[in-house]
């Protein structure tokens, strides 16, 4: 079983919005405790969560207080990332909560650095480098780690307009290293309207480090809400919900098959396209030999589950078949997901596919190759030559490591 949680990031993203989520959802407030604990930092905190409304909705609220929250020193304490990776490495958190953390501070390092136009290394952290933000990627890391989470998934974040306060000044929101981060993992947005800060970057990191924005199928176990600090008009909430995947789902899927000696080989191609347009996944016709050594084809379709009765019966009307056998397979499939390059003819998508959290092989979209090819007069050796070289550069690494 595949444990799922879900963000429902309605008001925005923050990470005391998801401590206070998670807190809400079941994660015992001393389990928080014991990881800061761990982290031997110089500053004392005080952590509470209490149940408030959010215009008539309830949800939890999570603070941490410093023992020192009112100076500047401790509030915008810098750290170059070689801080923060040795400060997470000599603790004593759990190894999957360290290495959640340090690819979530990996990530804002790349982001920031790319912003600023310097070595993800040589990166100052500000606001994130603060102690109260490091507790708060701690404890995202901790909340994944506590309830098994295999999978994170989200809804569309709310896009607004303003400005915040930070060191460098007044900026835009959502601010730069975060329309990064949000970039770098093709975030979905939503237009929103409203002129302050919803998405902060640890919350913008979070995402971008574990975050599909697809809807799961799953089975409901938990759920939990948290309420943001600033009083909005509307619920200023975020909901988490965690189950896992149906048992079925890696099994929801038939093949169906049947052999044909006697129909004319034009048929095929249009038996192939109605088949696909019914909701086939996988169409694929082979050489055969039958009885009496008679040469045939076989027809093989993979399907949902739901579209059995559907493509048997098409199968039937659309060949000259009198039988179709169908039985159900096991399917795996590796993660995958999608950038987009840029090159001197266009954008191109190019396809990643991952295994234990690192990209494993990279890919062009062969359509868009085909069309640009085809577009602009060159062949289509030459476009993926073009995509290769612009995903192996230095801006394409950083982008691949998104």
């Amino acid at each position: 079983m595949t444990k799922i949680l879900y963000v429902d990031p309605f008001s925005g993203i923050s990470g005391d919005m998801l401590l206070g989520a998670f807190l809400d959802a079941g994660l015992p407030l001393d389990v928080l405790k014991n990881a800061f604990e761990s982290l031997d930092l110089p500053e004392s905190f005080h952590l509470t969560f209490r149940t408030v409304k959010k215009v008539a909705i309830q949800a939890g609220y999570f603070n941490i207080e410093l023992e020192h929250a009112a100076s500047d020193q401790v509030q915008y304490q810098h750290r170059h990332m070689s801080d923060i990776r040795q400060l997470l490495t000599l603790s004593k958190l759990l190894p999957g909560v360290k290495e959640y953390s340090l690819k979530i501070f990996e990530l804002l390092a790349i982001a920031e650095g790319i912003v600023h136009g310097v070595d993800p290394e040589e990166v100052h952290f500000h606001e994130v480098g603060a102690t109260d933000s490091i507790l708060d990627i701690v404890g995202m890391c901790t909340a994944l780690d506590y309830f098994q989470i295999d999978e994170v998934y989200s809804s569309p974040l709310p896009w607004c307009e303003g400005t915040v306060n930070t060191q460098h000044g007044p900026m835009p929101v959502p601010a730069p290293a975060t329309i990064a981060l949000l970039q770098a993992c093709n975030a979905q947005m939503r237009p929103f309207s409203a002129s302050l800060e919803l998405i902060t970057p640890t919350g913008a990191a979070f995402l971008a480090a574990f975050a599909k924005f697809e809807k799961p199928a799953m089975t409901l176990e938990r759920q939990g809400s948290g309420a943001g600090s600033k009083d909005t008009p509307w619920p200023n909430i975020l909901r988490v919900m965690m189950g896992e995947s149906r048992s079925e789902n890696n099994n929801d899927h038939i093949v169906i098959e049947t052999n044909i000696d006697d129909m004319n080989p034009e048929w095929y191609g249009h038996l192939m396209d109605r088949c696909f347009a019914v909701g086939a996944l996988d169409v694929a016709y082979e050489p055969i030999f039958m009885k009496k050594n008679r040469p045939a084809t076989k027809i093989t379709i993979i399907a949902n589950r739901l579209q059995e009765a559907q493509l048997a019966k098409l199968l039937l009307k659309e060949s000259t078949s009198f039988g179709v056998r169908v039985y159900p397979i096991r399917r795996y499939e590796a993660e995958r997901d999608f950038l987009n390059i840029q090159t001197e003819w266009g954008t191109i998508r190019v396809k990643r596919k991952w295994q234990d959290g690192k990209v494993i092989q990279i890919a062009p979209e062969y359509e868009d190759c085909h069309r640009i090819a085809l577009e602009h007069q060159v062949t289509l050796g030459e476009v993926i030559q073009k995509v290769m070289l612009v995903v192996g550069n230095e801006e394409g690494k950083r982008w691949v490591l998104l």
